[in-house]
């Protein structure tokens, strides 16, 4: 069985593209590595402008093997470059019974 990860990303000053390049990269890498499921991704907005991203991993094992494969690294490193990592309760939406985000293509 699957597992499913939610990942919340602000980008950089004037990297808001750079963002949604590697998160259009992120999956294709993941399936080909054999380490990301074939669900469809799901990406949103919140208000304040950070991107959700919500994927399937393959596994617990896949996560772990992820933190070992260059190409996964590589795929960080162009994360790092371009945004930052935020927590989702960190996000007023979070905070509602139903926390709704704007659908993004």
């Amino acid at each position: 069985m699957g597992v499913i990860s939610v990942a919340a990303f602000r980008a950089k000053p004037g990297m808001d593209q750079d963002l949604e390049d590697v998160l259009r990269d992120r999956i294709p890498l993941l399936k080909k590595l054999g380490l990301g499921t074939d669900r469809p991704e799901i990406n949103c907005r919140s208000k304040d402008g950070v991107v959700i991203h919500i994927s399937e991993w393959t596994s617990h094992e896949a996560i772990d093997k992820a933190h070992q494969t260059p190409e996964v690294l590589a795929l960080w490193d162009r994360f790092f470059a371009c945004c930052e990592w935020v927590k989702l309760d960190s996000l007023p939406e979070s905070h509602d019974d139903f926390a709704s985000f704007e659908a993004l293509p």
